[in-house]
């Protein structure tokens, strides 16, 4: 089982989303997170102040998934996230050792 982590532009979830609904994807958790990689921020000009903007809004997605659907949701959220442009984001994946719905006490992938 791996947790796909993927950090997007904000203006891009619903896309991202309504690719993950058309392969299957049933559950994903979405947090709205401040950042910062290869852009570095960038500067504003307020009231006629200039002021840099260090951290930029993205959003965090949290997906459980088995093994065998990792790949089809990484092409899913790359295809639907992609711009072209510097700070499209970028995907982590991790191994899950267990996950447990606490509902059903199911374990493993049943509980994904």
């Amino acid at each position: 089982m791996k947790l796909i982590t993927a950090i997007i532009k904000p203006f891009k979830v619903d896309d991202v989303r309504e690719a993950l609904a058309d392969v299957g994807v049933q559950g994903v958790t979405v947090s709205e997170v401040r950042g910062f990689g290869r852009q570095k921020g960038h500067t504003e000009l307020y009231r006629g102040a200039e002021y840099v903007v260090d951290f930029l809004p993205k959003v965090k997605l949290e997906i459980a998934a088995t093994d065998e659907c990792e790949d089809i949701i990484i092409d899913a959220i790359v295809k639907a996230a992609h711009t072209g442009k510097i700070g499209d984001g970028k995907i982590f994946v991790t191994n899950l050792e267990q996950v447990i719905r606490i509902r059903t006490s199911e374990e493993g992938p049943e509980a994904i």
